[in-house]
């Protein structure tokens, strides 16, 4: 007989967890005494972290896996943001959860009868794949298929909650079975469907493929010769941002409602867009998801087939099918000659900079959109990169950042919630320790999640750390100038938002601290402390009312409403004769109709 923690321990490594992410508590005792004998255990100072960390390293690892372990109650209530943001994202991650002895549950005649009891199964249920609670031993099976659920077809989080009672419940192992649960096997298309979007690019003018989160870098990288072979031009959603790297011949960038604005106007012309792993959001359409792609016709693969029935955008073609099964049976295909595209589309690339000059910043401050550029210029091969989640670091990053072949970036868009940087950049730290992890993040979200720095030293991670010191939150601030005349609302420190000095911060945790200033690119004092081992803090001194564009904005309409514009007329317009050089293709706008 053995107790049924260490059963569930030794399972949980054969299915090929080694890290575990957890907070310590009364209600996980017997679980945390057996995971400690297998897993690399990572104690973190909130729960939050726990489940963001790992999920970041589940999203990059080529090796293990990790899990989240929390206590009852808090423990679980603490956690719900990263299992929403995991959710959103369709991201692989596994919560364990404690909960009293089963003889001191509710059961919902009551608010609460054991200590610290919640119903953590209810809570979790809307924002997971499966949610349940074990009052009984569950056999090995039931974990295979649990695991399985957060692993295969469209992913998600998987809650799983072990009152205290089943975990110290003595087992024969061999009476809960080996295993036996086969995950089935993910959609396809069918040949007939492949080569009638092969038939679409071949006989397409103008042909884009959007390649979104779905695709597994394995995927882009085992293909990388072909695709350059494929004469079609290639754009990335925020998600699969890593999948093309930027010096790819084919490569025009990343559209969205806060994109490139050469990748938007890339899609926009394009006639025929195959998108491939991506549910086609509205961030990555525009709320004015009516005029995406207004002139071609859209074929969308995703693996979930409400994704494709939702109604927008309209797609002509969706399938229903594994997206990279899909780019690796449509690769060896004759796709066309699309030579005078892919040069018109170089003409946008280079017609557009990603650094547009309509951004004003302060006389002594550093331009966010300068310092990510300057920035992926210092960062190596191999790097990690971690561009937080919202607000103006974010978007600044994902318009100006340029990846290169090797290196990973993460981020959790969906939720969009401030306070993932830090935490993300220590699951991915972890998964490639041998890496160097840059994290970039605005001082509002870093706030949120501040403590995980302590986390960050004792594991001795290889993490540097850029904070856009602008006194508050950006992208707030921008939404009350531009919408409310500048009447700002908690939103900085003037308003009401309390934040602290941040070098002092990080001298309590004897991180060396930076500030960084126009010129840092050729400061051998930056460059010493960003290319030495450890934790370090760089603080970037961003003026508190810089602009950030382009973006998506809105207008009025004839009849007095607001309609959001598409994605190729950002803010603020292109000059007409540009324009009208480089989006020959583009349907009129309204005020040309009229």
């Amino acid at each position: 007989m053995m107790k049924y923690s260490d059963v569930l321990a030794g399972w949980l490594a054969e299915l090929g967890y080694t890290h575990c992410f957890f907070v310590a508590g009364g209600n996980v005792m017997h679980v945390l005494a057996s995971f400690d004998q297998k897993f690399t255990m990572v104690p973190v100072v909130h729960e939050v972290c726990a489940g963001i960390a790992a999920e970041y390293f589940n999203e990059i690892s080529g090796g293990g896996k990790a899990f989240a372990l929390v206590t009852a109650g808090p423990g679980l209530t603490n956690i719900v943001t990263a299992i929403g943001g995991a959710w959103l994202e369709s991201r692989e991650l596994l919560v364990i959860g404690g909960q009293v002895k089963t003889a001191d549950l509710a059961h919902g005649a009551l608010r609460q009868r054991g200590i610290q009891e919640i119903d953590g199964v209810g809570i979790a249920a809307p924002i997971t794949v499966a949610s349940v609670r074990m009052e009984e031993p569950a056999p090995r099976a039931e974990w295979e298929r649990l695991v399985g659920l957060t692993r295969h077809g469209r992913r998600g989080p998987v809650f799983v909650e072990l009152p205290l009672d089943i975990q110290a419940r003595p087992v024969d192992p061999a009476q809960l079975g080996a295993a036996a649960h086969v995950p089935p096997p993910l959609p396809t298309a069918s040949e007939a469907v492949l080569e009638e979007i092969a038939q679409a690019l071949r006989g397409a003018e103008r042909p884009a493929i959007l390649i979104g989160g779905g695709i597994h870098r394995d995927t882009t990288a085992a293909l990388r010769p072909r695709l350059a072979e494929l004469g079609i031009p290639l754009v990335t959603t925020w998600n699969g941002a890593d999948r093309v790297p930027e010096d790819h011949p084919l490569y025009f960038g990343r559209p969205n409602t806060w994109g490139q604005r050469s990748a938007n106007l890339v899609l926009q012309q394009s006639d025929v867009l195959l998108v491939l792993g991506s549910r086609l959001g509205l961030q990555q359409t525009g709320f004015n998801w009516q005029e995406f792609a207004p002139v071609a016709r859209v074929i969308q693969v995703e693996i979930d087939p409400a994704e494709l029935a939702k109604g927008h955008p309209k797609v002509a073609l969706p399938v229903a099918a594994d997206a990279n099964d899909v780019l690796r049976r449509l690769a060896p295909r004759d796709l066309g000659r699309h030579e005078a595209w892919v040069a018109y589309c170089r003409r946008i690339r280079d017609a557009v900079p990603l650094v547009e000059p309509v951004n004003q910043t302060g006389q002594g401050y550093l331009s966010p959109f300068v310092f990510c550029t300057e920035l992926s210029g210092l960062c190596g091969g191999d790097d990690i990169v971690i561009p937080c989640s919202s607000g103006g670091a974010f978007t600044v990053m994902k318009q100006s950042f340029r990846l290169r072949e090797g290196q990973f970036m993460v981020t959790n868009k969906g939720l969009a919630a401030m306070g993932y940087g830090l935490s993300g950049a220590i699951g991915a730290a972890l998964a490639y320790p041998q890496r160097r992890t840059v994290l970039v993040e605005g001082d509002g979200g870093f706030a949120q999640n501040l403590q995980e720095i302590g986390t960050a030293v004792v594991n001795k991670l290889n993490l540097k750390i850029f904070i856009f010191d602008d006194g508050g939150y950006a992208s707030i601030r921008m939404t009350q100038r531009n919408y409310f005349k500048g009447g700002y609302i908690g939103c900085d420190t003037g308003s009401g938002l309390g934040m602290p000095h941040w070098a002092r911060i990080f001298d309590a945790y004897d991180v060396p601290c930076l500030p960084v200033l126009p010129g840092f690119e050729t400061d051998p004092a930056f460059r010493a402390l960003f290319d030495a081992p450890g934790v370090a803090a760089f603080l970037v001194k961003i003026d508190p009312e810089q602009s950030y564009f382009p973006k998506i904005t809105s207008r009025v309409t004839a009849s007095g409403g607001m309609a959001s514009e598409p994605l190729h007329r950002m803010t603020p317009p292109l000059e007409p004769a540009l324009m009208a050089e480089i989006g020959r293709y583009l349907p009129p706008s309204p005020d040309e109709v009229n």
